[in-house]
């Protein structure tokens, strides 16, 4: 039976969800770190951390999300997406618990024209997805009960994202040109925080699982639904191909995950993705 958790990465979109959704699952002790609290590439401070605080369960939201510098930046990003998740996922076998491990929708290529089940072949074409696909695999040689769920699209009211960030640009800019030929699902990190604790609620089951918000849409679409809902009507939105907008590291052009699986291992139903940026969108709003 699960009674102390660790939440690492507590700082960030996810981990900030989390604490807010801990208010409503008292039924648990938590241990909300972040790099001050627990770093997370020290395998002794890890092993000591799980021992002395009891852990059954860990739910790490820490990553290296910075795919542009991680292209250049490889043996970090290595690191946190990879190296690290084994050391907390052999820790907390150590003492029989479960562990839940968030990944991308960068462990795909993007060529497929339809959602991504989880047991399609992967294919990550960035150092990024490359670790965190790694990460995925050092999770589950380590630990017997551990959850991966793959997302993609993240944002929230915490940290820096997509959606506050064409909300600044779109009041700053008369003009923003937003990439039309990347098609995927937002997230909104609440319902991600939700499915989560569920998960955690009914019984982690073992294996690997995509979620993301229902619906697909490209980034320019996006932008035009952050602006609509966000009432910004002075900013025109133009579409851009992708190799108008060069980065340093490939993205996938096609990256709708099917949440199937998800929905029928725990008798969850999906928001869709336009239902859960009118809510984030109102609530930054409110705090404004």
């Amino acid at each position: 039976m699960i009674k102390n958790i660790l939440v690492t990465g507590c700082n960030g979109q996810l981990g900030n969800e989390m604490q807010l959704l801990a208010k409503e699952n008292i039924q648990y002790k938590y241990f909300f770190t972040d790099v001050q609290e627990l770093d997370i590439t020290d395998e002794q401070a890890i092993e000591k951390f799980v021992t002395d605080n009891a852990i059954d369960c860990i739910v790490n939201c820490a990553a290296y999300t910075a795919v542009d510098k991680a292209e250049s930046n490889e043996e970090l990003c290595n690191l946190l997406n990879n190296i690290a998740p084994g050391y907390l996922a052999k820790a907390v076998e150590r003492r029989g618990g479960s562990m839940v491990q968030v990944s991308t929708d960068y462990v795909f290529d993007g060529t497929n024209h339809t959602p991504y089940v989880e047991s399609q072949p992967t294919c990550p074409d960035s150092v990024y997805g490359r670790t965190k696909l790694a990460g995925e695999e050092s999770v589950t040689a380590n630990c017997k009960n551990a959850m991966i769920i793959r997302t993609a699209w993240l944002y929230s009211i915490f940290g820096n994202n997509f959606v506050k960030t064409m909300m600044r640009l779109g009041k700053e800019k008369p003009e923003l040109g937003v990439i039309f030929d990347q098609i995927g699902t937002p997230t909104y990190a609440h319902d991600l925080a939700a499915v989560i604790f569920t998960a955690i609620n009914k019984g982690i089951v073992p294996g690997i699982y995509h979620f993301s918000n229902e619906g697909c849409i490209s980034w320019y679409d996006f932008t035009k639904a952050i602006h609509r809902i966000a009432g910004i009507d002075t900013c025109h939105v133009r579409p851009l191909h992708t190799e108008e907008y060069p980065t340093p590291a490939n993205r996938p052009h096609y990256s709708v995950l099917d949440k199937t699986k998800i929905k029928q291992t725990y008798d969850i139903e999906v928001p869709y993705w336009e239902d859960s940026l009118r809510i984030c969108i109102k609530q930054l709003q409110s705090n404004n």
